[in-house]
């Protein structure tokens, strides 16, 4: 869809999705980490801890799909484009390195986890890890999808969110 849109539509449509993005993950308390193109990378749990981080992510990652889709309504064909959303939990580092243009990042298993839990995902889905899962089972209604192969990880077990029970 994007080979379609002017470079200026392009951007304009992305900046409106990550200010948009920005006040849903501000509100759940996740903190935005980088925007790499037309990803956007966010992370919770940093710097505070709380036992309801992945509830918190999957109730934003559920309110960005909302918002993508009403965009869409509202633009019909011009230029809004589907999501793909992967969560996975667990253990990162995080921190700032460099001398210059200094950018606080997050590294680890985890976080390339998440990218494959990301890039297993279906439009307008929210694919999460079983660690996710684990964490939310009682909270979410959420749909198996069995063992995926996910590149360099091998097969992990991976579920759709479906609603908020």
């Amino acid at each position: 869809k994007s080979e379609k849109l002017s470079p200026e539509k392009l951007v304009s449509i992305i900046d409106t999705c990550f200010r948009k993005f920005d006040e849903i993950v501000s509100r759940h308390q996740i903190e935005k980490i980088k925007t790499i193109g037309d990803a956007y990378l966010c992370v919770s749990g940093l710097p505070d801890t709380k036992d309801h981080n992945a509830e918190n992510v999957i109730r934003a990652a559920i309110e960005i799909i909302n918002t993508i889709k009403q965009y869409r309504e509202q633009a019909g064909e011009n230029g809004y484009f589907d999501i793909r959303i992967g969560i996975h939990t667990g253990p990162l580092v995080a921190g700032v390195v460099g001398d210059k243009k200094f950018a606080y990042d997050i590294w680890g298993d985890t976080v390339n986890t998440a990218a494959r839990m990301e890039q297993n995902s279906e439009p307008n889905m929210i694919n999460i890890s079983q660690s996710t899962y684990e964490l939310v089972k009682e909270k979410f209604n959420c749909t198996f999808r069995g063992k995926r192969a996910a590149k360099n990880k091998g097969l992990i077990e991976m579920y759709f969110v479906e609603k908020e029970i």
